[in-house]
């Protein structure tokens, strides 16, 4: 029986019950298996309140905590709910976790209840992936957790870690562990079994993930890409061909997993001591970045020099950590202690709390816009130097302006001195969103008088 509320659905298997809890923001799913008093954890976000409350719900323990792999898109609470309520970790041998730990790796299984989860290792994604058979009490497996190596309707990526964890690993080589893993480690289970991936549409993780948050191996064997039969040379030049962008923070939340992270409403608590009135005297070198995340409109009409306008929208986190190195100090300005203490949270969800170094309410600052004028640019383009700033996969079948310049948003502050200077500059992106963020990226870095406009959602004009 399946039952859905909001960010959650819950499916009763047999003896067992399995939760899944969705972060929208991340594309994120993880579970709870629920069996006799006890839970195991599969995959488990920054926050573990929600474990907490379900475990609380069915007067129940949480009792393991099962890693798929050290996640590079978000922070897990592994650590903390081990240290709170005492649950077992389990993570792959490959891992070389630095918490306190069991290993997991083929054939080993964890006792939840009536429920028996066993381990397959699953290299391709990386190489210390592991997925979770959950078995029932009569012996019949009914549901696989594949972390990252398999999604709905694709596969993980595997060109994460060549430059993250221990041992990196060149993609090519994780590409062709993947094509096997995907063939001899899940090829044998049966066509009724429920797949729960980690991840969903919208996750960078991988480039096809299908908007449905679950299937079966039988329904993936018909229609995802990964599972048809072709051959490995054909599975890894499709697997590696046209990635998504890999974000600055994803290598830093791969080091921070395999150590464990530090619990969250601490965490929290120590990034908003810094909450105050808001400062207007930043100097342009100041080594604080300023992310201003109100919406454009107001931003446009005054923020404080040399801000960065990253709004509030649903991948606030992903552009974040993609625009802001690790270890790099920022604030963060917000319209309300609402909002502020919202976004305050979702950084700690990429572990960049520990770096936010101000948290304020503003509705202003001595610094405007340029204002955009559409008929300008329609009538004299040449007027102007066009950077788009979309991913370079975006711009290869759909060039809106055939002199722009392509710079993606994630790359823009590093490459700003290629921008020319000679003329007006005028920023695009698909729909508004990265154009705020990368307009007020070149504003901040040239000089005063240069004009920078920002399309924004005029873009739509000339598409």
């Amino acid at each position: 029986m399946v039952e859905k509320e909001a960010n959650f659905i819950t499916v009763n298997l047999s003896e067992m019950e399995i939760k899944q809890f969705e972060d929208k923001n991340l594309s994120h799913f993880s579970y709870a298996v629920l069996s006799g008093g006890e839970i195991a954890l599969v995959d488990p976000a920054r926050n573990p309140q929600p474990y907490y409350d379900f475990a609380k719900q069915h007067n129940a323990k949480i009792t393991a905590v099962i890693e798929t792999h050290p996640h590079a898109d978000f922070v897990s609470s592994h650590l903390e709910i081990h240290l709170h309520v005492g649950a077992v970790i389990y993570a792959g041998k490959l891992t070389e976790a630095e918490y306190p730990h069991r290993h997991f790796d083929d054939e080993d299984t964890v006792q939840a209840g009536q429920v028996l989860l066993k381990a397959i290792n699953t290299p391709g994604h990386s190489p210390d992936s592991i997925c979770i058979v959950a078995i029932d009490e009569t012996g019949k497996e009914q549901a696989v957790f594949t972390g990252d190596t398999l999604f709905i309707g694709d596969c993980g990526r595997p060109d994460l870690r060549e430059q993250a964890g221990n041992p990196a690993t060149k993609r090519e080589t994780l590409a062709k562990q993947l094509y096997h893993s995907l063939r001899t480690k899940l090829g044998g289970l049966s066509d009724d079994i429920v797949v729960y991936p980690a991840h969903g549409a919208g996750s960078l993780c991988g480039k096809l993930l299908s908007a449905k948050n679950c299937s079966t191996m039988g329904e993936e064997r018909i229609s995802n890409w990964s599972l048809q039969n072709i051959t490995e040379e054909e599975f890894v030049n499709e697997l590696l061909a046209e990635q998504p962008f890999i974000p600055k923070y994803f290598s830093f939340n791969v080091a921070l997993n395999k150590k464990g992270a530090p619990p969250f409403n601490e965490s929290i608590s120590r990034a908003l001591k810094y909450k105050a009135d808001c400062p207007f005297d930043f100097p342009k070198n100041s080594p604080i970045t300023i992310i201003d995340t109100r919406p454009q409109e107001q931003f446009k009409k005054a923020h404080m020099p040399h801000a960065i306008n990253l709004m509030n929208g649903a991948k606030f986190e992903t552009w974040l950590g993609s625009i802001i190195h690790p270890n790099e100090a920022f604030c963060l300005i917000a319209e309300n202690e609402m909002v502020l203490g919202d976004l305050t949270e979702r950084t700690a969800k990429i572990g960049y709390e520990s770096q936010l170094k101000g948290a304020f309410v503003s509705d202003g600052g001595n610094a405007s816009t340029d204002v955009f004028n559409a008929d300008a640019l329609k009538d004299n383009p040449q007027a102007f130097t066009i950077i788009d700033v979309r991913n370079a996969s975006e711009t290869k079948h759909n060039k809106i302006f055939p002199n722009s310049i392509n710079i993606p948003l994630h790359e823009l502050r590093e490459r700003v001195n290629e921008i020319p200077l000679d003329k007006a500059i005028v920023v695009h992106c698909a729909g508004g969103y990265r154009s705020a963020g990368g307009s007020s990226i070149i504003k901040a870095k040239v000089n005063g008088s240069q004009q920078v406009f920002d399309v924004g959602e005029a873009i739509l004009e000339f598409q």
